[in-house]
């Protein structure tokens, strides 16, 4: 890939742009600094946003490979950047939910924090002027925007993916809260993980403070509520994946 070169732009949302190469079937993503919340109702440019969600993605997604989950995610290229896979995306937003907050916590009146008994896993359609509503399988099958087949995939990899981030956050005395991620499926037919996996798309919350059981905030909740600037807890987590990334190169 030493000739890639960036051509035209094929999708700007809330955080990344997304352009063509020069190669087939390989994408150039550039990590953006605005912060969003509320559908976009409320939005900030936040300087060095885009460069660490960028490194927090790359080391994630370097570490699930390490434990055998696979993703769209090639290499970064520069402090913002990385390359992909090019993958047909499916229209979902992909929820699951360990502990009861934000939305969850609202919509069934439960005191944030509670451990459910076993992980939630719920699909938003990616549809911003929806507001990206709640869909379930029945839903999703009778519109012709995934098959039953693909479903059961999409939802066995999910848990898996669950199950190893708990772990490796775990590792990084973090609790994964929830999370939302995004999958599609490559030329060949293969269901991938895609997009990203940051505090922007995790509730993450820190195990090393014990202070009266209070939550602190490692994410974008934290810009959501106003409790604070989010580039520290965003800068503490890179540092917290890198060093377990490290422990197993060692190896």
């Amino acid at each position: 890939m030493e000739k890639l070169q960036k051509l035209e732009k094929l999708y700007e949302g809330k955080a990344k742009k997304l352009y063509k190469t020069d190669v087939e079937n390989v994408l150039w993503v550039e990590y953006l600094n605005q912060a969003t919340a509320g559908n976009g109702v409320k939005k900030e440019q936040i300087e060095g946003k885009g460069r660490l969600n960028n490194k927090i993605t790359a080391a994630i997604f370097e570490e699930l490979n390490y434990r055998g989950i696979s993703s769209h995610f090639i290499k970064s290229i520069s402090e913002n950047e990385q390359l992909v896979r090019a993958m047909k995306m499916f229209p979902l937003e992909i929820i699951m939910r360990n502990v009861a907050a934000g939305s969850f916590a609202k919509r069934y009146g439960l005191e944030e924090g509670t451990k459910l008994s076993h992980p939630v896993l719920e699909y938003c359609l990616k549809d911003d002027s929806l507001a990206d509503p709640f869909i379930n399988d029945d839903d999703l099958t009778a519109m012709n925007l995934v098959t039953r087949e693909q479903l059961d995939i999409i939802s066995a990899k999910t848990r898996e993916i669950n199950k190893v981030l708990s772990d490796m956050f775990a590792q990084c005395d973090v609790l994964l809260v929830d999370f939302k991620i995004e999958m599609g499926e490559t030329a060949d037919g293969v269901i991938l993980l895609a997009d990203e996996i940051t505090p922007d798309t995790c509730r993450l919350w820190n195990l090393r403070n014990g202070e009266n059981g209070q939550i602190e905030h490692l994410d974008k909740d934290l810009f959501r509520r106003d409790l604070g600037s989010i580039i520290p807890a965003y800068e503490d987590i890179l540092e917290r994946i890198t060093k377990l990334n490290a422990k197993h190169s060692q190896l």
